[in-house]
């Protein structure tokens, strides 16, 4: 039995249409009320509050960087929309082209979760003081790392070098 793509229905929810909705939502999110944003990222202390308002640096990096996330987003789904459709005849090449895409996009779940537990200091083991924005970072950056190591593993797809055709002599 021929499988008919390196990535399956479920890969492809995953990383063309749930990662994007997350990355345009928080996007849209940011720029309609950046100073909660701002706020929900990390726990705040009495001896340590928010700001009353938010630096011009600070919002425009904000910003900045919810739009690259909403890029990143929205480039998963035209790239992995475009393998599927002009590829499906060479599951060898989609696979790479889906891996050259996905791999960057795994060191980046890994490092996201790591550098915001890193930048959280000692606060990173007062797990009941994080925000619900820090859980849902980590969480959702779990729902996206955990499926693209699996994809990785190749658990559920094709693989080309468990799944190569013998050429005929």
């Amino acid at each position: 039995m021929h499988p008919g793509s390196a990535l399956p229905d479920f890969y492809y929810f995953c990383f063309a249409i749930y990662e994007p909705f997350l990355t345009v939502l928080g996007f849209i999110g940011t720029c309609f009320d950046p100073k909660t944003t701002h706020d929900a990222q990390a726990p705040w202390t009495s001896h340590s509050p928010p700001p009353l308002e938010l630096p011009k640096a600070t919002l425009v990096t904000m910003v900045q960087l919810a739009h690259v996330c909403a890029l990143v987003g929205v480039i998963n789904f035209f790239v992995l929309s475009a393998a599927r459709k002009h590829l499906h005849s060479n599951l060898a090449l989609q696979e790479k082209i889906v891996s050259a895409l996905l791999t960057p996009l795994l060191i980046g779940d890994i490092l996201h979760i790591y550098v915001t537990l890193w930048a959280l200091g000692d606060e990173k083991w007062r797990i009941r003081d994080w925000s619900p924005m820090l859980w849902s970072t980590v969480i959702l950056g779990l729902t996206l790392l955990i499926p693209r190591a699996a994809w990785h593993l190749g658990i559920g797809r094709y693989v080309h070098k468990w799944h190569k055709v013998s050429e005929p002599k």
